[in-house]
């Protein structure tokens, strides 16, 4: 038990962002004593680890129960970001191995003349991005614009749209759209 204990309090005061000495000044424990717990040498008594985690601040009961370890993954290289586009667009799509995802979150490459296709795209939910380089025109039921780096746009996604890069370079956008879809 002194051993879960002693990893639980580290993991705990490193997802906060308090060293051991500041812990220790903060709940009046001497930073060896702190030192020895996390180390699971010395198993804190109830009172002591109350007075530890009220300098953090957290519950006994939460300190017990908190997951402190993140299950899925949370940074991604470049390479790890899989490619769900279709024909000569690019969508490198974040998160794609999450179980859980919640939302489709990607970075967007139309080629010069690429397209989402000739026929309007209709599905539930809400999408939103904005360009970062060249130019790209996008339809949302009759109203047509095009759009070139920093501007941005957000719509219900249950209103036919497509998106067609009538520029001459390659137009990159980052775009979040509700509710995650798998591809």
């Amino acid at each position: 038990m002194a051993d879960d204990v002693g990893a639980r309090l580290r993991a705990l005061r490193n997802l906060r962002g308090i060293s051991q000495r500041e812990l220790a000044k903060r709940c009046g424990v001497t930073h060896s004593s702190l030192s020895l717990i996390e180390q699971g040498k010395v198993s804190p008594s109830v009172s002591s680890l109350k007075k530890i985690l009220d300098a953090i601040p957290m519950s006994v009961g939460d300190f017990f129960t908190m997951d402190l370890e993140s299950r899925d993954q949370v940074f991604y290289s470049a390479d790890e970001l899989a490619d769900v586009g279709t024909g000569d667009v690019i969508y490198k799509l974040v998160g794609g191995n999450r179980a859980t995802r919640a939302l489709n979150f990607m970075v967007e490459t139309y080629p010069s003349g690429a397209d989402t296709g000739r026929e309007m795209i209709a599905h539930q939910g809400e999408e939103a991005g904005v360009v970062l380089e060249g130019e790209i025109e996008i339809t949302i039921g009759a109203e047509t614009r095009v759009l070139g780096p920093g501007e941005a746009y957000y719509f219900d996604t249950n209103v036919p749209h497509r998106f067609r890069n009538v520029g001459e370079v390659a137009c990159r956008l980052v775009s979040c759209a509700t509710p995650a879809r798998s591809f």
